[in-house]
């Protein structure tokens, strides 16, 4: 059995809205244990005998069925989250600057992201894996960043999902516990 995180792309903001207990009775469906969710943005923490790709795989095809929306996931199991936590260069807990991680199922993808982002005067980004990207932002200023808009680009919908730093510091947590 391996311990996953699975982020779920885009719930409860532009109109697509899943009550995290609704979510939950959802995933019961799958074989999967422990089954946590955790804040209301779509992470989820469990633990399966099935590879990362056939995980991804049941789960965006359980939330299409059940939900009604072309849902996105991305997969890291316990070792992945925890070494991209302790490769970010920004803290965690900082009042003036937020720190974001942006996850993708597909590397290449991330490397064009990585490399339009690197073009945008002021944006400081850091590769901390295949499959995460990490970069600050003002406190209350994430959505006006040059790198948020550019990587909410319909380009980016289906292969990633950003989360700040603390969710994915909680989420190793809850694997952890």
């Amino acid at each position: 059995m391996t311990k996953y995180a699975v982020f779920l792309r885009g719930i409860n903001v532009g109109g697509i809205n899943l009550k995290m207990a609704d979510l939950r009775t959802a995933l019961a469906t799958l074989p999967l244990s422990h089954v946590k969710t955790l804040l209301a943005s779509g992470n989820v923490v469990c633990t399966a005998k099935a590879s990362p790709v056939d995980l991804k795989s049941m789960v965006e095809a359980l939330l299409r069925a059940t939900f009604g929306y072309e849902a996105w996931v991305i997969v890291l199991d316990q070792d992945q989250l925890e070494n991209i936590i302790r490769a970010c260069p920004w803290p965690a807990d900082d009042t003036q600057t937020h720190s974001y991680v942006t996850l993708s199922s597909d590397p290449v993808v991330l490397d064009e992201l990585a490399q339009h982002g690197g073009e945008i005067t002021g944006v400081e980004l850091s590769r901390l894996s295949p499959e995460a990207l990490a970069w600050p932002a003002p406190a209350g200023g994430t959505l006006d960043s040059p790198f948020s808009k550019l990587s909410a680009r319909p380009r980016y919908k289906s292969t990633t999902t950003t989360r700040n730093l603390r969710t994915l510091v909680k989420c190793r947590d809850a694997l952890a516990a």
